[in-house]
């Protein structure tokens, strides 16, 4: 019983010293997604999805859609954790001659967990910049944030190297 007690003190110990979260990071983050009006241009500004939100990109020649977020298990605000979580947003992009595809674009790059916050389609590279609003430590976690979820890409052409062709 003593050795339980005591590896629980240490887990817990481990946990209070953690402090993988930044409250000014993520201050800035939400009073940037408030301008939701922005116009995307080839310079590769931000654009904004609500949940559920479809737009045509003339720029682009491309419908993009932000079906929603699978997975949110970023740390909380308020809250030290070992490992800052991730934002897994689903997010289907379809040109004017192509089938529709569903990217998985994540908030962060992880390549061991199969995370990667871009995704190449159609000669552009899509970049998921946010994902809002940020998890609160006295909510239900993603239940919480159904449906009010949005976040903001870029799109820029994708660098091939010379000699190359695009799929």
């Amino acid at each position: 019983m003593f050795h339980k007690a005591l590896i629980f003190s240490l887990g817990i110990l481990a946990l209070t010293g953690c402090d993988a979260q930044k409250k000014t990071k993520t201050e800035t983050k939400t009073s940037e997604m408030s301008s939701n009006t922005k116009t995307p241009d080839q310079k590769g500004d931000i654009i904004y999805f609500n949940e559920g939100e479809n737009k045509f990109l003339k720029e682009y020649q491309m419908n993009v859609t932000f079906k929603g977020v699978s997975e949110d298990s970023r740390c909380p605000e308020g809250v030290n954790c070992i490992w800052a979580g991730v934002a897994l947003a689903q997010v289907e992009v379809m040109g004017t001659t192509t089938r529709p595809v569903i990217l998985n674009l994540a908030s962060m790059d992880h390549p061991a967990r199969n995370y990667h916050q871009s995704a190449d389609f159609n000669g552009y590279t899509i970049t998921l910049q946010e994902v809002t609003p940020y998890p609160k430590a006295a909510s239900d976690g993603l239940k919480a944030a159904m449906g009010k979820y949005k976040i903001g890409i870029s799109i820029k052409t994708t660098e091939s190297p010379s000699g190359t062709t695009t799929k």
